[in-house]
């Protein structure tokens, strides 16, 4: 209950799961791009005085944990993100307006979830999230045997 904010006539516990992608899902969120995005996505929430509980930038989707004032609407608030990231990633990264036209990084649409009483089941998800898409991806590794040669194929 400690966590309940306060406005100037109001009271507050307004808590979001959100997911969101890349356009086509590219698989762009990773090494230094990744740093960057999440440089961008703490500064944009700063601003609109969104607070970031838990967030994960997976390699083709981000994961956010997000506490927003009730005078914002989420789709209000994940237009601003979106769009404003968009800009700023596209004028840090300018070799990904080939591949992107018309400055569009991200998918149209988005997931969001309200958190509730299972806050920290969300926070454990966010947090694992990562490790559990490689963890996936190498168990779907496959080492192929030439059946004629015995050797193993690429």
């Amino acid at each position: 209950m400690n966590d309940i904010k306060s406005l100037s006539h109001s009271k507050w516990r307004c808590k979001y799961h959100i997911v969101f992608a890349p356009k086509y899902r590219r698989q762009v969120i990773y090494k230094k791009i990744r740093v960057d995005i999440g440089k961008i996505l703490r500064q944009l929430c700063k601003r609109k005085k969104v607070e970031i509980i838990e967030a994960e930038c997976c390699p083709n989707h981000i994961h956010m944990l997000v506490a927003i004032p009730p005078h914002l609407s989420v789709a209000g608030f994940m237009g601003y993100l979106k769009s404003k990231s968009s800009l700023m990633i596209f004028d840090r990264h300018a070799n990904l307006k080939y591949k992107y036209g018309n400055r569009h990084f991200w998918c149209r649409g988005y997931y969001v979830d309200t958190v509730g009483k299972y806050e920290n089941a969300i926070k454990e998800y966010i947090k694992n999230q990562l490790e559990e898409d490689i963890m996936i991806d190498q168990i779907s590794l496959k080492e192929y045997i030439d059946p004629f040669t015995g050797s193993k194929g690429q």
